[in-house]
């Protein structure tokens, strides 16, 4: 059975596709911009989940999740990078999460898998993944919006339109909002 791992890789399909459809109102320079008061850039916090994501689901249930190929505070360094760069290293990680998840069942989900030596069931470690991932989504989305001001095209209900939406509802799984955000959510 796969119920629960089907709904945990809906929800990290929505996560990749709101960031891209955030991603495809950007500038290049605004993809680097420094966050507000020398905060990360979108694309150095991109760049740090497509890092997290090759590094813990790669190997997934046989290795430590922090691997030692991994240099993570490099991934918070400032670079220039143009969208099909930033689009080619993103889809990095998430081509190793989505193929891992492609990978296990429901049964998988009471293993045991470590990262940086600590044991962690596999629900544990995919809800810890899923709300890492989502922290960031919610910071690029954000900036996103603050960048592009009044040309920001809403990822989800557009203000003054709940009633609208409560009325008929299309959105509220995951494949329908990736599909609504008109991206396919894997790679």
């Amino acid at each position: 059975m796969r119920l629960i791992i089907e709904s945990i890789a809906g929800e990290f399909r929505r996560y990749k596709a709101l960031t891209e459809s955030a991603l495809d109102q950007l500038t290049e320079p605004q993809l680097v911009a420094p966050g507000p008061n020398g905060g990360n850039s979108i694309a150095t916090i991109c760049w740090h989940i497509a890092g997290n994501l090759r590094s813990r689901f790669t190997d997934f249930l046989t290795s430590d999740g922090e691997k030692p190929w991994r240099k993570r505070e490099e991934e918070f360094q400032a670079r220039r990078v143009t969208h099909a760069e930033l689009l080619a290293h993103w889809e990095t990680g998430w081509s190793v999460l989505l193929s891992t998840l492609a990978g296990l069942s429901d049964e998988d989900l009471g293993r045991t898998v470590t990262i940086r030596s600590q044991p962690l069931r596999v629900d544990q470690a995919l809800h810890r993944s899923l709300a890492h991932s989502s922290y960031h989504v919610g910071q690029v989305v954000y900036a996103a919006r603050g960048l592009r001001g009044a040309e920001w095209r809403f990822l989800s209900i557009p203000p003054g339109q709940s009633e609208a939406f409560n009325a008929a509802p299309h959105s509220e799984q995951a494949s329908a909002h990736v599909a609504r955000l008109g991206k396919a959510g894997s790679p």
